[in-house]
């Protein structure tokens, strides 16, 4: 089990990726730049076969080929052709055509080829075929170079397999076969005589032999340079994979291994990971992921290390002990004149919204509060008062969002953090609230400790805050905006001295 399991590791399966796709990209690129080379240097030579064929049927009489072969299919001429062929006499062939004298432009035709074949470079056989259709198995040469001999005129001559089924009168175009006279470039083109009959064939064959070594040639080198190729991009991949993921994969992998935590351990003597990985990607998030784990298990044994010691020390008086830790964590998370959330309780939440910005798109705004006139209550009419005004505008605000948590964090100030359905209705909420602090603060019918007065100012989260911290500036300068406002309006109307807000 353990070795599969490194078979089918991380780091053999990245190296298999890579692997595939390069060697994909290499030979695909090499068969792709061998192809169409071939292609080029095949079209090259069936067009010149193609051509050749064309130019040498145009110098052909038809009409003496025609004559010429009907002759050479007589009987009396296969029965003469056997004998020369066996005995090995030219003349007997020469002498027959001179009789029907079809001699003379019989050797001109030849001398023609011979001297064709010289003067174009490529070229290796010119020959003139009778042709059957199609279907035939079977083809009869009638005139070909010097150095052929003359008995080979009427040889019928098995057509070779890849040209059965063709229609060597009509060929779509130039074949590239090897057979037993190497590997050829063929084309055929007809011969007509006077009254449009195809009486005969012209084949044109170039030797392809060089041109397949050196193709063959030029593969080899393409599959070297490929397989050169991949095993360079291959080092260099698996370099790179190696130092930005398979090491440090690895020494993370390591350093898990070594943590052992315990109560009364410190994060070096329980193995906490500590390496130099910086890098600004998924592994150094999983990296700083596992180490935050990792102190937070050691910071939980040591609180519950603590707390267990707490409570053999307290084993006689548990119940005054929870009064006490109830009695700590109220005065820690709340606060003591308002009962609302306490700063302390406040920077955790915060603490909180930072990663919930973090990990991900958090929605929420900030709403901040503060009590106007609290100077002059507690100056006019004493702390006790102070204490009164300062909790009917917490009140206000308590009212004003139902759903929200609240925290005093200051003497006069208040933070509410909207999220929810307050957050969805706190346009309408922040509103009422201004609107419910200027009728109790122009209602002249109450006292002026429970006339209570606040500037409020609100600022959602959006894309760009990477923390809380840009939200609570806007709303604290929304808030100063709306004091300001409430402060020149106030000057106006004469209800206070300047300065008292």
């Amino acid at each position: 089990m353990k070795n599969e399991r490194k078979i089918f590791s991380i780091r053999t399966k990245i190296y298999i990726f890579v692997g595939l796709i390069v060697f994909g990209v290499a030979f695909g690129t090499a068969e792709i730049a061998y192809k169409t080379g071939a292609d080029q240097i095949d079209e090259y030579y069936k067009q010149n076969a193609a051509d050749n064929a064309r130019n040498f049927a145009s110098f052909v009489d038809g009409d003496f080929i025609k004559e010429l072969r009907a002759t050479v299919e007589s009987d009396e001429y296969q029965q003469l052709r056997d004998k020369a062929e066996e005995e090995d006499d030219e003349s007997l062939i020469e002498d027959y055509l001179k009789e029907k004298g079809l001699w003379d432009k019989y050797n001109e035709i030849r001398i023609m080829i011979t001297n064709y074949l010289e003067n174009m470079q490529g070229v290796k056989y010119i020959y003139i075929v009778a042709h059957g259709d199609k279907d035939a198995e079977y083809d009869m040469y009638l005139i070909d170079e010097e150095e052929i001999e003359l008995y080979e005129t009427g040889y019928y001559e098995e057509r070779e397999a890849e040209l059965r089924g063709i229609d060597l009168e009509n060929m779509s175009e130039p074949t590239i076969s090897h057979g037993d006279w190497g590997w050829l470039c063929s084309d055929f083109k007809p011969v007509y005589d006077s009254d449009g009959e195809c009486v005969c064939i012209v084949g044109c064959d170039f030797d392809m032999n060089d041109i397949m070594k050196e193709r063959h040639r030029l593969m080899i080198i393409l599959l070297v340079t490929a397989a050169i190729f991949t095993l360079a991009i291959l080092i260099i991949a698996v370099l790179f994979i190696n130092k930005i993921v398979v090491k440090p994969l690895d020494s993370m992998t390591k350093e898990m291994k070594k943590f052992n935590p315990s109560e009364h351990a410190s994060y070096e003597d329980a193995g906490v990971i500590e390496l130099d990985i910086k890098s600004n990607d998924e592994i150094g998030e999983i990296y700083n992921g596992i180490r935050s784990m990792q102190l937070n298990i050691i910071d939980y044994l040591k609180d519950l290390s603590a707390l267990q010691e707490d409570k053999i020390k307290a084993k006689n008086d548990i119940m005054d002990k929870e009064k006490r830790i109830g009695q700590l964590s109220i005065e820690i998370n709340r606060d003591s004149l308002t009962g609302v959330g306490s700063k302390t309780a406040y920077i955790k939440k915060v603490d909180t919204l930072n990663r919930m910005i973090k990990e991900e798109d958090a929605e929420f705004a900030l709403v901040m509060v503060d009590a106007n006139n609290l100077k002059r209550i507690n100056d006019d009419y004493g702390h006790k008062s102070g204490d009164i005004y300062i909790k009917g505008c917490c009140h206000m605000i308590c009212e004003a969002f139902k759903h929200s948590p609240v925290y005093r964090i200051g003497g006069d100030e208040f933070v509410v953090i909207l999220q929810g359905i307050d957050y969805k209705d706190r346009e309408m909420i922040v509103d009422k609230l201004v609107t419910a602090y200027e009728k109790c603060q122009n209602d002249t019918d109450l006292k002026p400790w429970q006339r209570y007065s606040a500037a409020v100012g609100m600022a959602e989260r959006t894309h760009e805050d990477r923390t809380a911290e840009p939200v609570f500036k806007r709303a604290d300068k929304a808030m100063y905006e709306n004091k300001a406002r409430l402060k020149k309006n106030w000057k106006k109307q004469n209800k206070y001295i300047a300065g008292e807000i």
